[in-house]
């Protein structure tokens, strides 16, 4: 498919870049829709694209031996998933999933690759998109181990909808168990128990947000570190 006319102008890191920067990148991109739950690469792979949403996200996952994986990270129009692979051949330690539905703009991985190579702003986009991936990682993980879920449930709904673009949020009780790393029913208990405050409105498979202050009121401190991180 035939890169749109109006990529660049959704997803934040290609909106940054000036027409001669785009210039190397776009005749190489296509437009793709990804479907939820959609795998786009697995931990031990090589890096074979590189994937700038426009809408929707994507989440990295970390995969334990037992089959067993929980969410480290999530991309949205903000960034950019396998831009390590500008600097070289990237092996990626994440699975990564089409958390919701997403317009990206993709790039072969090899031809993003040879621009880097010709600009030291996409080198140095490769890198920043990193910091930001590791930084998340770091904050997601210690945020898992000490915080409750209700608060932990609530930082990781504010964060989707500062990404996702949509209203309501559209998800699988599994598939947020899999992401909070945590059982079904115990998703259902939380939903319902943040649900009963009026900060959101919850039925099977979807989420909208009635309070977004009383939402961030109830997530805990790692929503606004995150913010903090992220900010240019």
């Amino acid at each position: 498919m035939p890169q749109s006319k109006a990529a660049g102008q959704s997803n934040s890191l290609l909106s940054s870049l000036s027409r001669d920067q785009l210039a190397l990148l776009t005749p190489y991109m296509t437009t793709e829709h990804l479907e939820q739950g959609n795998v786009l690469c697995e931990a031990g792979d090589e890096t074979e694209a590189v994937y700038f949403p426009h809408s929707g996200m994507l989440s990295l996952l970390a995969v334990l031996k037992d089959g067993r994986a929980i969410e480290t990270a999530m991309v949205g129009r903000e960034g950019a998933v396998g831009a390590m692979a500008g600097l070289g051949l990237y092996i990626s330690q994440v699975r990564v999933v089409v958390q919701l539905h997403a317009e990206v703009s993709k790039i072969p991985a090899s031809r993003f690759r040879k621009a880097a190579a010709q600009s030291d702003v996409l080198r140095s986009l490769c890198m920043s998109c990193n910091e930001v991936l590791l930084s998340q990682a770091r904050i997601t993980a210690a945020c898992n181990a000490v915080h409750v879920i209700e608060s932990r449930f609530c930082r990781w709904l504010l964060q989707t909808a500062d990404r996702a673009g949509s209203d309501p949020i559209s998800l699988t009780q599994q598939f947020l168990a899999e992401m909070l790393g945590v059982r079904r029913t115990s998703v259902t208990e939380v939903a319902r128990k943040v649900q009963a405050t009026g900060a959101i409105e919850y039925s099977r498979g979807s989420i909208k947000i009635l309070d977004r202050p009383l939402l961030e009121r109830q997530s805990c401190e790692c929503y606004a570190t995150l913010l903090e991180q992220e900010a240019p």
